[in-house]
């Protein structure tokens, strides 16, 4: 096989043993790798009701056939399962170093069961795997869990672990790898945690084969002169990192504020890359092959918030910062560390304090339960918050439920900003009305990754939507969902993908993808062949959400988005008007009117067997 390894490698922790299953072609020809694969399998081995902290759940890893390539960006994988926060699908991804090594192990996929009867952590080198105890790793911060396991292990191996956050079985608990990289959402975290894993831990020498390896390299030095064009010019990436999207954000009025009260801050300035870069910047830092570096190696040097690493990215300062009505850029970089150190995801957590703030500052959350007064703009509360989440101390235990239990609990769930329980990242969709669309319709919940239409609606690329208008707006979604499943399937960074892999037109259609892939694999796709790799991935999807019980009354938003229109900027009085977009989303997709794919629309895509 060529890009895909072609192997499995099952893990069973129950019983302690493990096993190498071959990978069909056809199988990968039809859902890529990645995120489609990883779905593929978990349908297949499991049932969709299954508790998400049972033995029983799986936990995949998932790299695609573009990882470990000479592709640029190629160094994304998929953690997958079901999640203990929605009861819906995890789907989440992340870069760094780790995926690439993991592909060289020889493997396309990890897929883990069972629960160990003490913490383990897996140690993969080349084809080899074994679990090795973990007792002396538990508890432990993730960077100290790295640096121990490098000792232990290969000095040139990479982890993904979990922090006490995933231990606690915090359901807003991500997995962290090279120590600052996060595959967050969902909380896969508290997944790896309820299997008493700590740790994978990955050392590989086995390189990708590649069909056509002089064209592929040739395409991907064509990409990677072009990102250097762009950076010579001035990136807005490079120099300032996702950070640089906050006065963007608020100039369109859509920058998440006081748990999405607003859409416009007034402290956005302190918040914005250009502050990240003058007082805390070091250097920019890229993924494995990543021409880009829109990471952020940063320094505070600030008491109380003194300390290093990476970050924070826009999600983090929409989520932490103006969210929460905090404008101190050292704090929100203080508690952005906390997170990647303790394994949180940083958009729930900002969004779910942000909702006990809301709750306070109404009278519905009593002084006596938080043990101090809350409200929004306390950076203090916001660095505190976090520590007690990641090891449900106190009112942290509550936090670590995630907003919709929080404020479910308090009476309250109107104020949890979250579709299928998933908190939403940094556009406040009543000013971007695409990005509502999306969150309603995702197979995991709020996410912007799933199908990231303020590429368009906010940024303008390929071109500018009128983010205000609902009117076609159906059928652009549907339309990113695929490319974006197609992306994460692949291995590849949206970031690079969206810009440069794509024809940059209305159709927007997989032109340089569907070449890398091709040059890659041998598979001899056209671009309309990925789009139905796409439109099958999602619908695959679909059919396990409704599997797990969820209907077409769930592809809603917080009353909020609907019903409270937004009170400042552009898009002052507009609400989400969901009951435009989605029947024709539904039509457009092969659904009938309660969200359920029709028998045909199942046929065409090899989903009826």
């Amino acid at each position: 096989m060529y890009g895909w390894h072609g192997k499995a490698l099952h893990v069973d922790l129950t019983h302690r043993t493990t096993a190498v299953e071959p990978v069909d072609l056809g199988t990968a020809k039809q859902y890529l790798g990645g995120r489609g694969l990883a779905v593929r399998y978990l349908s297949d081995l499991t049932s969709p009701t299954v508790d998400p902290l049972s033995p029983e759940n799986l936990l995949i890893l998932a790299t695609g056939p573009l990882t470990g390539t000479p592709a640029p960006t190629g160094n994304r994988y998929m953690v997958v399962s079901k999640s203990p926060l929605t009861g819906a699908l995890s789907r989440s991804n992340s870069g760094g170093t780790f995926p690439t090594m993991l592909k060289q192990t020889g493997y396309d996929l990890v897929i883990i069961r069972g629960r160990a009867s003490r913490p383990v952590y897996l140690w993969i080198q080349d084809e080899q795997a074994e679990l090795r105890p973990a007792e002396h790793l538990w508890g432990k911060l993730v960077p100290e869990t790295e640096d121990s396991l490098l000792a232990e292990t290969h000095r040139k191996a990479k982890v993904a672990c979990i922090g006490p956050a995933g231990e606690n079985l915090v359901r807003i608990a991500a997995i962290m790898n090279d120590k600052n990289r996060a595959a967050a959402r969902s909380g896969v975290g508290a997944v790896m945690g309820s299997k008493l894993l700590k740790a994978v831990v990955v050392h590989g020498t086995h390189e990708v084969a590649l069909y056509h390896p002089e064209e592929m390299n040739a395409l991907c030095q064509q990409v990677r002169s072009e990102v250097r064009e762009s950076v010579r010019q001035g990136s807005a990436l490079r120099e300032y990192g996702t950070a640089y999207v906050p006065p963007v954000t608020n100039e369109l009025g859509i920058l998440p504020t006081r748990n999405f009260q607003t859409g416009v801050f007034e402290g956005v300035e302190q918040i914005s890359g250009h502050a990240l870069k003058e007082k805390y910047l070091r250097r920019p830092k890229a993924c494995f092959g990543c021409p880009i570096a829109c990471g952020r190696d940063t320094e505070v040097q600030e008491p109380p918030y003194s300390g290093e690493g990476e970050g924070p990215e826009y999600e983090t300062i929409a989520a932490l910062g103006s969210s929460c009505g905090v404008d101190n850029l050292a704090a929100i970089t203080r508690a952005n560390y906390w997170c990647n150190e303790l394994g949180l995801d940083t958009i729930s957590t900002g969004v779910t304090i942000s909702c006990a703030m809301e709750l306070a500052e109404k009278g519905c959350l009593p002084i006596a339960d938080v043990g101090r007064p809350l409200h929004f703009g306390d950076a203090d509360a916001v660095i505190e918050l976090v520590q007690k989440t990641a090891y449900r101390e106190g009112f942290g235990d509550r936090l670590a439920e995630g907003s919709y239990r929080l404020a479910t609990s308090y009476g309250h769930p109107e104020l949890s900003m979250t579709a299928r329980k998933l908190e939403m990242p940094g556009y406040d969709p009543r000013g971007s009305k695409g990005m509502g669309l999306l969150y309603a319709t995702s197979s995991i919940g709020a996410s912007h990754m799933m199908g990231d239409l303020a590429y368009m609606e906010v940024f303008g690329v390929p071109r500018k939507l009128d983010p205000l208008a609902v009117e076609g707006k159906a059928a652009y979604i549907k339309h990113f969902e695929d490319l974006f499943a197609l992306v994460d399937s692949a291995g590849l960074c949206v970031f690079l993908a969206i810009r440069y892999l794509l024809s940059q037109d209305y159709q927007v259609m997989p032109t340089r993808l569907t070449q890398m892939l091709n040059h890659a694999t041998g598979a001899g796709y056209t671009s309309e062949d990925l789009l139905h790799v796409g439109d099958r991935i999602f619908n695959l999807e679909r059919l396990y959400l409704l599997g797990a019980g969820f209907t077409g009354a769930d592809d809603t938003l917080p009353p909020r988005m609907l019903a409270e229109s937004l009170p400042e900027g552009p898009g002052r009085g507009h609400v989400v008007e969901l009951d435009r977009m989605l029947p024709e989303f539904y039509r457009l997709r092969g659904w009938d009117e309660n969200g359920v794919p029709t028998a045909a629309k199942l046929a065409s895509l090899g989903l009826n067997g």
